[in-house]
This record gives structure tokens, C-alpha cells and sequence, in this order.
């Protein structure tokens, strides 16, 4: 193993020698961490160091010299993500000291901005929150990446009890739901949907001027929406859906498609591997081969499923004859039984979405088509005066609506289906702010 070391000019001594050297050594280990994130935000951890140290134009050995292995990467890639946000979370509550609180709202959204550019400069860290590490982690990278963002939530809740204090939110709102949504949202910025958007600010301030005022140009009741045409549709479909086994057969076959789609939705499907799967199921390798034929073809065949039922809803909400508030809120609802029945699915589309482009071509789904199916719903929204569109981006709108049409996981859990959708309701359609 060799190192580079700086030189010294004549009389400069040992203590000199050793600052340019550390200097150096810490550039480097910067340099090497940030490529390695670039790659593990692309490619996942099935990334090697050899890959790692050619991106940086050195050797291995020289890799070797900063980190004894991955592992020791990728956890310094989490310990820097979590120091960032707990250092945003002392500042936002040491503001909140001197705030007045008729300007909460406008502290909200920098905090949800701040959270957001973190989510982009450390994406890597924030995708290995999302999934259970590799077999045989150390305990240090299973807590690293299982670690809620408690710091950030708590000083984003107190902010929006201070606003809530000054009558800026409208009372009713579940405000630990309401953070929850915040934080995962601002922190989903991070993960790809919104790749070709360098302004990250922008991005933010869209998701939170949706979440503050909602896109509804007159506020639904619930009732009304629960009578609508496109609620009434996609509870069709979700009927059809049954218990939400893709499998009615004990074949291998059904048992082997079981098994990978909970280790591709635990562990994320580039670091599944066909071992995994096989172990799992109590087969053997070569076994599992001659069921799948290879672990891309499983993938398709659990996906084009998946996306058949999930894309028959997205259909029965938009065909129906109802506004686009009704077809919005039937499709939020369509996306809360999707993340109750097929988590595991949704994960593993989750991984695809943040990790590649949208716009490509995905197994069983297509963004692309999805996409312009919600702006042309908006569009006609707004020329019938049922959506407010302030954002001259329609491609930006369409993709933040997407974005927080999706509850986060924790609360659809925690709350229930019923409360989840209010929620949805009281954030994307009327807006948490008081007129």
C-alpha cells in the first residue's frame, strides 16, 4: 500500500509536514466519500471499491488507505447525513426563539428547504434509510440506518405549533401527521422524482406551498368526496384486488415470487441477491434458476402485476365523471390501499424510481404515460376552475402532486386508511392554512 505524502521546503519541520498531510488526507477521504455517494445513489450497494477508486482516478490501495472497507463508507456516508440534519434542527430551533409567530409559515418552508437540499447533498445516505442493511451489517450500520430523523421532527413540529399558536394553521389538523408528511416528503427531494430540478428550493417551496394551501380552488367537504363518481370507481377495483396475495397457487414458482418480492422490498431489489432468495425459500440455487430464469425476469413478472392493478385504478379514477378535486382525492385513496396491501411491491418501485431516471422505461409501469395523465388532469382542472395552478411549471405541479399523493408509510400505519385519507384531503386538496 503506498501513500502520497506532501512536500516540505526546507525547514519546515515535522508539525508542518503533518497539517499539509492531514489536509491532504482529509480531501481525499472527502473526495472519496462524496464519489462513493454519487455511485451508491445511482447504481446501490452492489457498487465494489474498485468501481469507487476508479471513479476517483486512484488506486485501490490507495482507497484502502482511507477506509478499511465498504462498510466503513458507508457508514461515515450516514454518520455525515444524520450530523447534517441534527446541526439544521439545533438552527431552526434556536430561530424559533426570536420568531414572530404570524411568520411560522414562511419558517416552515425553510426548514422544509433545508431538510430537502440535505435529502439531495447526502441521497446515498438517505436511500439506506429506506431499506434493512446487507446480511451481516455491524450492529453501528443497522442503527445508523434504521435512526429516525427525531431531531428534525421535533423542531418541525414545534415550528408548526407555533404557527398553529397564531392561527395559521386551521385547527383540526393533526399536527404529528402533518410533520411526518413534511419531513418523508422533503426528504423523498433527495431520492430521485425530481432529478432534472438543480433548484431544489424551487422543489420545496412547491410541495409546500401544495401542503400550506392545497390545490382545490374551492375546499371539498368529505362527504362529497366520498359519494364522488372516482372514489366509487376505484373502491371497484380495489374489491377485485381481494386479500392482496399476487399468488393463488402453492407452485414454487408462487412460492419463489412470495419470497423475493418481501427480500426485494426489504432489502432493496439491487441488493437482493439470488442466494437471498433461494436461502429464504428453502431451495437450492440451481432450483430457483429453473423457476425464474434469472432474477431480472422475476422482477418483471412481480412488477407487470403490480402495476396492472395499481394502473386499473389510476384508469377507473380518471375515466369516472367526476371533477378533477374528486379524481385527485380517488387516486390518493387508490395510493393508501396500494401502500396497505402491496408494501412490499411499492418498495420495490420506490427503489426503481429514486435510483434511475423516471423517464425510462420501468417493468410493468410507466411514469412517463402516468405523468402526462396527471397534467392534463390539472390543466383541465384549471381551465374549469377547479385546481389553482400558481406554478408556471406544469411538469414541476404534476410531479409534486404525485409526490404527496403518496402518504408516508408510518402514517397509514399508525392512523388507518380512513384517517390517512383525511389527511390527504385536509394537505393536497384544501390545504393546511387558514384562509
Amino acid at each position: 500500500m503506498t501513500t502520497e505524502h506532501p512536500r516540505t521546503g526546507p525547514g519546515n519541520g515535522m508539525a508542518a509536514g503533518h497539517v499539509t498531510a492531514t489536509s491532504a488526507d482529509g480531501r481525499r477521504r472527502d473526495e472519496i466519500l462524496d464519489t462513493a455517494s454519487q455511485l451508491f445513489a445511482s447504481s446501490g450497494l452492489r457498487t465494489s471499491l474498485q468501481e469507487i477508486a476508479d471513479a476517483c482516478g486512484i488506486t485501490p490501495g490507495s482507497l484502502y488507505h482511507h477506509f478499511e472497507s465498504k462498510e466503513a463508507i458507508v457508514l461515515e456516508l450516514l454518520q455525515r447525513y444524520h450530523a447534517e440534519l441534527d446541526r439544521i434542527a439545533v438552527i431552526a430551533i434556536e430561530q424559533l426563539a426570536d420568531l414572530d409567530p404570524r411568520l411560522a409559515a414562511g419558517q416552515t418552508v425553510r426548514l422544509g428547504t433545508a431538510i430537502a437540499q440535505s435529502a439531495v447533498h447526502h441521497s446515498a445516505a438517505v436511500q439506506l434509510t429506506f431499506y434493512e442493511p446487507p446480511a451481516g451489517a455491524s450492529h453501528e450500520l443497522v442503527r445508523l440506518a434504521g435512526r429516525a430523523p427525531t431531531a428534525i421532527e421535533s423542531a418541525m413540529l414545534e415550528t408548526l405549533r407555533i404557527g398553529r399558536s397564531a392561527g395559521a394553521i386551521r385547527s383540526g389538523i393533526d399536527l404529528v401527521m402533518l410533520t411526518d408528511q413534511i419531513v418523508q416528503t422533503m426528504l423523498h427531494v433527495g431520492l430521485g422524482l425530481f432529478h432534472r430540478y438543480s433548484a431544489v428550493h424551487k422543489v420545496a417551496g412547491l410541495l409546500c406551498e401544495i401542503l400550506l394551501h392545497g390545490v382545490a380552488a374551492l375546499p371539498p367537504e368529505d362527504g362529497e368526496l366520498d359519494r364522488s363518481a372516482a372514489l366509487l370507481a376505484v373502491e371497484q377495483v380495489i374489491k377485485m384486488w381481494g386479500d392482496g396475495s399476487q399468488d393463488d397457487d402453492d407452485s414454487r414458482a408462487a412460492l419463489v415470487r412470495r419470497v423475493a418480492r418481501a427480500e426485494f422490498g426489504r432489502r432493496g431489489y439491487e441488493a437482493t441477491t439470488v442466494r437471498d432468495i433461494a436461502s429464504a425459500a428453502g431451495l437450492n440455487i440451481a432450483s430457483v434458476y429453473r423457476v425464474i430464469g434469472s432474477k431480472e425476469e422475476l422482477l418483471d413478472t412481480i412488477m407487470s402485476s403490480f402495476s396492472q392493478k395499481v394502473l386499473a385504478g389510476w384508469n377507473a379514477a380518471l375515466g369516472s365523471d367526476s371533477t378533477a378535486v374528486e379524481k385527485l382525492d380517488a387516486l390518493a385513496w387508490l395510493h393508501i390501499n396500494v401502500l396497505d396491501k402491496f408494501y412490499d411491491e411499492y418498495k420495490i418501485q420506490l427503489a426503481w424510481l429514486r435510483q434511475s431516471p423516471p423517464d425510462a422505461t420501468n417493468p410493468g409501469w410507466s411514469f412517463p404515460a402516468v405523468l402526462r395523465l396527471l397534467k392534463a388532469l390539472l390543466s383541465q382542472g384549471s381551465r374549469l376552475g377547479q385546481i389553482r395552478i400558481e406554478n408556471p411549471s406544469a411538469e414541476l405541479t404534476a410531479r409534486c402532486v404525485i409526490e404527496l399523493t403518496w402518504m408516508p408509510e408510518q402514517i397509514v400505519r399508525s392512523h388507518g386508511k380512513r384517517a390517512a385519507l383525511i389527511h390527504a384531503r385536509d394537505t393536497v386538496l384544501r390545504g393546511v392554512a387558514t384562509p
